[in-house]
């Protein structure tokens, strides 16, 4: 049974990964919007499954930084129906979720140092990018450079742990 909610939870991750960046890079209100709500909804499971893993392996910090990531993803689900700059309060909320997820999850040496790496800088990057919309910069989630620096290096942390399940599996 294990295997398969490892399974579940890659599954959900790679569907987040690649159907976050792919609505950073739509022009269509409806597509992105689309392509952010499946992709959080991956994103969630995932992290809720990776959550219980990690409680149960006794592993409480990487427990708890996954289900605050989940927190976090749940706050950008949310504002995704309200259009880009409407959704900006909830975003800037959830990426800041996301980034103490990120460091609660890499701050053990659960994960190997490049993933733990490139979450730290997805975490600095959106950090910066919260306090940045904070401080009044007219941010949107589809801003360059940031906050979308932070999307690849957040997909990257997302493929270290897709392929930290699947090895787990052979």
């Amino acid at each position: 049974m294990r295997s398969t909610l490892d399974t579940i939870a890659a599954i959900g991750l790679a569907v987040g990964g690649a159907l976050g960046m792919a609505g950073t890079f739509v022009a269509s209100d409806a597509l992105r919007e689309t392509l952010w709500t499946i992709d959080a909804v991956g994103v969630v499971v995932a992290a809720a499954l990776l959550t219980m893993k990690y409680q149960r392996l006794g592993n409480d910090l990487v427990a708890a930084g996954f289900l605050t990531f989940l927190a976090g993803e749940s706050l950008l689900l949310a504002g995704n129906a309200a259009r880009l700059q409407a959704s900006v309060p909830s975003y800037a909320g959830g990426i800041a979720l996301w980034a103490a997820g990120l460091v609660m999850v890499s701050a053990q040496a659960t994960f190997a140092l490049w993933m733990r790496l490139t979450a730290f800088i997805a975490a600095v990057l959106f950090v910066v990018s919260t306090l940045m919309i904070l401080w009044g910069a007219p941010l949107l989630p589809t801003s360059s450079p940031l906050p979308a620096l932070g999307y690849p290096f957040l997909v990257l942390t997302f493929i270290g742990w897709i392929w930290t399940l699947l090895k787990s599996e052979r």
